[in-house]
């Protein structure tokens, strides 16, 4: 199987660090990074990801992830592409999921088992 594209949007360097060496050595992905709103729509038409992972909150101005995740799922050339929330927060996951967001994890659970089972569907098998 092929490495699946995986684009970060908003979260802060020890964040994204994490994220990525999460995601990384439990999966066969490639890793982009998004800073802004636009940066994450433009990037999300021009390559095709398997997974979108959006900060609650955009660490570069604090803006709404919520925002870019509504972009991405009514622009008609992304509306498919799977988009996470993450978010410790239940409700912001429950608020992500019913505007078409799939059930996103928090950076405290980062690692656990639950988390992987929930990615295997957009990311494949995990390493062995």
């Amino acid at each position: 199987m092929k490495s699946q594209r995986v684009l970060s949007v908003g979260q802060c360097a020890p964040d994204n660090m994490s994220l990525r060496s999460f995601l990384t050595e439990t999966f066969d992905v490639s890793w982009d990074t998004a800073d802004s709103k636009s940066q994450a729509i433009e990037m999300s038409k021009a390559e095709e990801y398997a997974l979108v992972l959006v900060n609650r909150k955009l660490d570069a101005d604090y803006s709404e992830g919520m925002e870019v995740l509504k972009a991405i799922k009514t622009a008609e050339e992304t509306a498919e592409t799977p988009v996470m929330i993450v978010s410790n927060f239940e409700d912001a996951q429950k608020t992500a999921v019913g505007v078409g967001a799939e059930y996103g994890f928090g950076k405290n659970e980062i690692g656990n088992d639950e988390v992987v089972d929930r990615l295997k569907p957009y990311l494949g098998e995990p390493k062995k």
